[in-house]
């Protein structure tokens, strides 16, 4: 197995830049997940590492060799698509070792290859099955297996598990998440579902209009975000975000219906700054008069409570245990100071005291 090293990759289409000098270093095992919303070049960076994009300036390295000007068959990738992209008149075993059959390999080398993967992702019921006979998750799994059987040194993702509904693609995360530990193999994955990334991801690449916003390890971003899109982007229900102005060192924040002493520099004395929380650090106070509940999202054992404020601005609130506040309803809510991020409402850059 190997790591992927980019160097200051760009990729124009024409006069169009869409990604904006890349630098990056996966290691070899990692599991590497780029996300971000639609047209932030994830993909396209997923399909440069694969050779399918030229890329027109930079370097990528697979290991020691640079594969940057290297065909896809020579890169020693395996990309599997979010279409399957299976041979509808061939078994699941047929279609597992079709790669290595047409590369001239021995039967006996394809048979021993697709024993192993069909053991790995549990498809040994099915091995006789065509795609027509299998449900999503199960094709997904075999167009997997495809992968596998070329033994590559990287395996790359491009949000395989979009087609699947919510049930099936909490099942697929559970299996790609326990492939990687068997095989150990480096892994990209790209997705736009946050959740995904966090779930699997030993490295998570932020990305917005072909640019890094921030790299690493899942609870760090959560933790400790550079700046509002990356704050915003990794949580679900997405991180609050309330004006505020500096005075003093202290934040006034109405939105959020507080005041918070002492968390940040004289510097931006008189300036707008814009005050994130997120949903699980704030708690609802029954007898304040700060926000109005406009809806309550029940989940069961966690509702998300959306308030407006009395300035007008929404502020979302994760509830638990048994009792759940009535729409229409006005309450308070209170938040630890230490639970607030400060961005710079003009540069979203992080404030950090």
């Amino acid at each position: 197995m190997s790591g992927v090293t980019l160097n200051k990759v760009i990729k124009r289409y024409g006069d169009v830049q869409v990604i904006h000098g890349i630098d990056l270093d996966i290691q070899d095992g990692e599991f590497c997940v780029f996300v971000g919303p639609s047209g932030c070049g994830k993909s396209t960076l997923l399909r440069m590492v694969a050779g399918l994009e030229e890329t027109t300036d930079g370097q990528i390295n697979i290991g020691t060799r640079d594969v940057t000007r290297m065909d896809p068959s020579e890169r020693g990738v395996a990309m599997v698509f979010q279409t399957y992209a299976l041979y509808p008149h061939m078994t699941v075993k047929d279609n597992m070792g079709f790669g290595l059959k047409m590369n001239g390999h021995p039967k006996p080398e394809i048979d021993k290859k697709v024993a192993e993967a069909t053991r790995i992702l549990k498809l040994e019921q099915y091995l006789d099955r065509k795609p027509s006979a299998l449900s999503g998750g199960q094709r997904q799994r075999v167009s997997i297996g495809r992968a596998i059987v070329r033994g590559p040194e990287v395996f790359l993702f491009d949000e395989p598990l979009s087609n699947l509904d919510a049930e099936l693609r909490v099942e697929m995360r559970v299996e790609i998440a326990r492939l990687h530990k068997e095989i150990g193999a480096t892994m990209i994955y790209v997705t736009h579902d946050q959740v995904e990334a966090m779930t699997l991801a030993d490295k998570i690449v932020v990305l917005r209009l072909g640019n890094i916003e921030q790299v690493g390890a899942p609870m760090d971003l959560y933790r400790d975000p550079d700046n509002k899109f990356v704050a915003g982007f990794i949580g679900s229900p997405a991180m609050n975000f309330v004006e505020g102005v500096a005075n003093g060192g202290n934040i006034s924040a109405p939105g959020l219906g507080a005041h918070f002493d002492g968390l940040i520099s004289a510097a931006y004395d008189g300036k707008r700054v814009s005050v994130g929380a997120r949903p699980e650090h704030i708690t609802i106070d029954p007898a304040g008069d700060t926000h109005t509940v406009e809806m309550t999202e029940s989940l069961g054992g966690v509702s998300f409570v959306y308030l407006a404020s009395n300035n007008g601005e929404r502020v979302v609130v994760e509830e638990r245990g048994d009792e759940r506040s009535t729409e229409g309803a006005k309450v308070g809510i209170h938040i630890d100071a230490s639970r607030i991020y400060l961005f710079d409402a003009d540069t979203e850059a992080r404030i950090r005291s």
